[in-house]
């Protein structure tokens, strides 16, 4: 069984947020991948379209979530669940820094506005 300690999680920086993979195919999981985001406050999000569903639980902040053009402000234990093909932005217009643990299958890709295509490495 693998175990991913804390110090071993790998981090990433984009969009000025911050996303700490812990679970990955390189991390031995063949199915899910599971991150934590950090979001500072004051920051606006990128929308982008999920090819894959997303389940985001906020662990802190008061962060907007918006799905194909609905927001909803989250409170710390607030649970969203994005369906795939759906236009994903998460605002942090709070004073604190927002931390949510998300959780996709493997493969996840993000298509942005202009059309270009990510495949984060935190989701393959």
């Amino acid at each position: 069984m693998p175990v991913v300690r804390s110090g071993e999680a790998t981090v990433h920086e984009i969009h000025g947020a911050r996303f700490v993979s812990y679970a990955t195919p390189a991390t031995g999981s063949s199915e899910l991948c599971a991150w934590r985001v950090e979001i500072p406050a004051g920051t606006q999000g990128v929308e982008h379209t999920i090819s894959r569903e997303e389940i985001v639980h906020l662990l802190a902040g008061t962060p907007v979530v918006t799905i194909d053009g609905r927001p909803s402000r989250l409170a710390p234990g607030d649970t969203v669940i994005a369906p795939a093909g759906a236009a994903l932005k998460i605002d942090n217009p709070g004073e604190e820094t927002a931390e949510a643990w998300v959780t996709t299958s493997t493969g996840l890709q993000a298509v942005l506005a202009d059309g270009s295509v990510i495949t984060p490495p935190w989701a393959s």
